[in-house]
């Protein structure tokens, strides 16, 4: 197996993209295409693949002298509500309300929806280190982010966050977490914690995903008003789409 450590920066950059599908259709297009040329770049990819997720996997799980105890599950609260209506009097105007309020809200429900879901990519996340260092639970869960096991990802960073409340790489890729399993306010009140601190590193995408989270949540002036904030292209489409 070739050396991770071979592999040029660049084009270690240009894979991570590739499996975490954040290149462009034409970009993609070309460097399949490329892959199927060149057996030895096929292997590069086989073995990133591999020490990213399987052995960074494994040798993090084979350091880590405890693992952190389960939250407890969050009380499920069931509320019966019920409605009473003069059907004498309103059936027909209020079916009439209902229909229509039906059809505004799914339309504008459905734009928002389709413009997410086309500019929302995870970011692809932090290497993982192999050395010995005080990161372990962060990177355990940060290797489970990058497998898209979301709420293993959450449990692990949230009790770290609890330590460092203040955070801003924590409190980055919890709410990308949380963005990608469509728990939008838990996403907001996350970014809210980058975007207060002017030093961060991932300030500007840090408002690129508060603008996708508000347009989740329906809020199309607070989406607007974040996506302005980041200098992403990304944020610049959006908006332009948004005008529309």
């Amino acid at each position: 197996m070739k050396d991770l450590h071979n592999i040029p920066e660049a084009l270690l950059d240009t894979i991570d993209r590739y499996l975490q599908e954040r290149m462009p259709a034409d970009e993609k297009l070309q460097f399949e295409e490329r892959i199927e040329k060149d057996p030895i770049l096929k292997a590069q990819i086989e073995d990133v693949k591999l020490l990213r997720i399987g052995i960074g996997k494994a040798v993090l799980k084979s350091r880590l002298k405890s693992f952190h105890e389960d939250l407890p599950d969050a009380p499920i609260i069931s509320k019966e509500k019920v409605f009473k209506i003069n059907y004498k009097y309103h059936a027909i105007a209020a079916s009439i309300v209902i229909a229509l309020g039906c059809f505004w809200f799914l339309n504008r429900d459905s734009k928002n929806e389709r413009l997410f879901a086309k500019h929302f990519k995870p970011d692809f996340g932090l290497a993982t280190t192999m050395s010995e260092s005080n990161n372990y639970d962060f990177d355990d869960a940060m290797v489970d982010y990058k497998q898209k096991n979301y709420d293993l990802a959450i449990k692990k960073w949230e009790t770290i966050l609890n330590a460092k409340p203040k955070n801003d790489t924590l409190n980055y890729f919890l709410g990308i977490s949380y963005l990608a399993k469509n728990a939008e306010k838990e996403a907001v009140s996350k970014f809210q914690n980058v975007v207060k601190q002017d030093q961060s590193a991932f300030k500007s995408d840090a408002y690129l995903y508060l603008g996708l989270a508000y347009l989740k949540l329906d809020n199309l002036e607070k989406a607007r008003e974040n996506l302005a904030l980041s200098d992403t292209e990304n944020s610049r489409l959006l908006l332009s789409e948004l005008k529309n």
